[in-house]
């Protein structure tokens, strides 16, 4: 399982997640996905550690707290889903909305 970690400065790099993340346990994997058009950081990562336990003593200690002048969300990562209604993290198109403002 992995967690989720959202409302990230876009400063953030995966080993200043390593280094956060790591005190509460062994970080097995960090992802910062990042924008196709921008080539920046979206805002958001997931990290995967070793145990359930050490998972949930950074969700607990981490979730809220202020980091980078920003109040983390930090929860457990949900599963992606096969597309369906609503909830997928990939855009289908169609709708004729526009990405850009």
């Amino acid at each position: 399982m992995s967690i989720y970690v959202g409302n990230l400065s876009y400063e953030v790099r995966e080993d200043d997640l390593k280094r956060v993340f790591s005190e509460y346990g062994s970080v097995k994997n960090v992802q910062v996905p990042i924008d196709r058009e921008t080539g920046r950081m979206r805002g958001f990562a997931f990290v995967e550690m070793e145990t359930e336990a050490e998972e949930a003593a950074a969700i607990d200690a981490l979730d809220s707290a202020e980091w980078m002048g920003r109040s983390l969300k930090v929860n457990k990562a949900r599963p992606k889903t096969d597309g369906g209604s609503g909830g997928g993290r990939r855009g289908g198109g169609g709708g004729g909305y526009s990405r850009r403002y």
